[in-house]
């Protein structure tokens, strides 16, 4: 349905939350018609179920859901099905697997990235931050091939893009490359990938991509596989360079931070402080077995942590979803976050932390002028949504009804 002026009724709102002995017990909620104008939140009523009106059918109404961890440029999604190969163990095995394989996949990934969009949009994603590939096989066309799919998937998804330096900076000669790239308006963050590993120097490697950001006036955002000192050393040196660099505050991110996972509580909590007062992100896909990372940690100190799919089906991993529900869905179990309100905050990961009651129940969302990006889900309140993976029903996207 293209963008217009239209009415939605029959809309379930959250409007507060239920105590008893001082515990959140319940959340509030009402039906409500929601009108939206040029992609924004018009008004918001009382609901009228006889109006001539888009009919929600008492869906929960919440923000659309955003993916902060893509790899939209090469997915084997649309491909015959094929799992991962024993034989590739290391990141230096799989840029061996890359660089002879993405000829190949190339002449295929406009048209399957958008169906990779269309499948997360079927979760109620309407946001993607997605990596590109810049290294000497890919070249560019990586990133041509991407825009491409994005363009033609304008009127129903946004995304950010993070120039990722895949097979390292020196390891291959993809630094000139990331300097071309640097410099287009159409990159919002400069990646990397343990530089210890594939450069063989932390200084020499992350040095390049912040001196890069601060250039050009990009974000960062790294791939951090390595654990141990290597790993720590890479997070402080980030946090190091944003605290010179106050532009990178907020801008600036960890991906994996495996490193983390392997801190006692005393020393997470160090760290925690440090990447807060920096302004330094961790960005997860919530890994799970051997693997926890200190996400109540972190947040209990005001680190961003941003959550995403990372892999869907591709020649890394096959077992991503591609629903931001089962991700926060994981962290809830993982960190046990069973109450209602616990619940309810715990949806804040799939939302980049816009949610319908603050901490205290107030109603914060929506708000008349809002951008419409809309999810509407077969639930009672989010703390449901978030505990059952309840099915998303209908998606909006800057006021286009996309399905």
């Amino acid at each position: 349905m293209e963008n217009k002026t239209y009415i939605l009724k029959n809309v379930l709102l959250e409007t507060g939350f239920e105590y008893q002995d001082h515990e959140v017990v319940k959340t509030k909620t009402g039906l409500f018609c929601v009108e939206v104008e040029n992609g924004r939140i018009k008004s918001i009523n009382a609901n009228d179920p006889n109006a001539s009106a888009i009919d929600a059918k008492g869906h929960l109404m919440l923000p659309a859901f955003k993916d902060m961890h893509a790899h939209l440029d090469k997915m084997l999604f649309g491909l015959p099905w094929q799992a991962v190969s024993e034989k590739r163990k290391t990141v230096k095995d799989m840029i061996a697997y890359e660089q002879k394989m993405i000829p190949e996949w190339l002449k295929t990934s406009v048209e399957r990235t958008e169906k990779m969009i269309d499948f997360l949009q079927g979760y109620g994603t309407d946001f993607m931050r997605t990596h590109f590939n810049v290294d000497p096989t890919s070249g560019l066309n990586s990133l041509k091939h991407l825009e491409k799919a994005l363009h033609n998937k304008k009127a129903s998804a946004d995304a950010e893009l993070v120039a990722f330096p895949q097979h390292g900076l020196f390891y291959t000669d993809t630094l000139p490359l990331l300097k071309d790239v640097a410099q287009m308006d159409a990159v919002s963050f400069i990646g990397g990938v343990d530089p210890y590993t594939l450069d063989n120097s932390i200084e020499k490697a992350m040095g390049a991509i912040v001196q890069l950001a601060v250039d050009h006036n990009k974000g960062v955002d790294v791939h951090l596989h390595e654990m141990g000192e290597s790993g720590i050393k890479t997070i402080t040196f980030l946090i190091d360079r944003a605290l010179e660099n106050p532009q990178l505050r907020g801008n600036a991110f960890i991906s994996h931070a495996f490193a983390l996972s392997r801190l006692s509580t005393i020393e997470a909590e160090r760290m925690a402080e440090r990447l807060a007062e920096a302004g330094v992100g961790i960005v997860s896909s919530v890994p799970f077995g051997d693997i926890i990372m200190p996400i109540p940690i972190l947040r209990k100190h005001g680190v961003e942590v941003l959550i995403g799919n990372d892999n869907i089906q591709d020649h890394w991993n096959t077992f991503g979803s591609g629903n931001m529900l089962q991700k926060a869905n994981l962290i809830a179990q993982l960190y046990g976050y069973g109450t209602e309100w616990q619940l309810s905050r715990t949806l804040a990961f799939a939302t980049r932390y816009k949610l319908p009651l603050d901490d205290n129940g107030n109603q914060q969302w929506p708000k008349v002028g809002n951008q419409a990006d809309l999810v509407f889900v077969d639930a009672s309140c989010s703390a449901e949504v978030v505990s059952r993976i309840s099915p998303v029903k209908s998606l909006i996207h800057k006021g286009t009804v996309v399905y």
